[in-house]
């Protein structure tokens, strides 16, 4: 499955974050989405939430509550802390976004509305994310929760490296 905006020949399956796509048509995919969702569950999608959607979509790279925070008072709505988070807590309870453990941080989902494990590669150079589907129940992690006798519910891969952008930088 591609991600919102995203083709089969731009981005490897399952991922996205560092490949060149259509970002406005990827913007619009996402807020869709959301709407449609919210709107199959009864939730409400407020203009606080769905701008803090959009700010989020707008970014390849995790941003902190605070510059979310910003980016809404400049955008007309509250300046008080709990505006960003409130709207960040809707969006990751209800799958839109993910919280970043390692930077503090948030970022769009890459796969709104289904169910995955997601796996973030997260460049130490630029802060761009690219969020992958991870299947934990699989490979050594799963192997040892076999032995264990655990039952895998939830996890959080995060990988901290360098960007193919930044690669190419560095090689220059």
């Amino acid at each position: 499955m591609t991600s919102p905006g995203h083709s089969k020949a731009d981005t490897p399956p399952d991922a996205l974050g560092f490949a060149a796509h259509d970002h406005g048509h990827c913007v619009e995919a996402g807020i869709a989405v959301a709407e449609e969702h919210c709107a199959a569950k009864g939730l409400q999608f407020t203009p606080v939430r769905r701008k803090a959607l959009e700010i989020l979509l707008q970014e390849h790279r995790a941003l902190g509550a605070y510059e979310v925070l910003n980016r809404l008072r400049s955008a007309g709505f509250g300046s008080q802390p709990p505006v960003a988070y409130r709207a960040l807590d809707f969006l990751v309870a209800n799958g839109f976004a993910h919280k970043i453990e390692r930077l503090n941080a948030f970022i769009a989902c890459a796969h709104p509305g289904t169910t995955h494990s997601p796996a973030f590669m997260i460049c130490r150079v630029c802060d761009s994310v690219a969020e992958a589907s991870a299947t934990p129940t699989r490979g050594a992690l799963g192997q040892a929760a076999r032995d264990a006798g655990f039952r895998i519910e939830r996890t959080v891969v995060e990988a901290e490296g360098v960007c193919p952008a930044c690669a190419e930088k560095a090689d220059a």
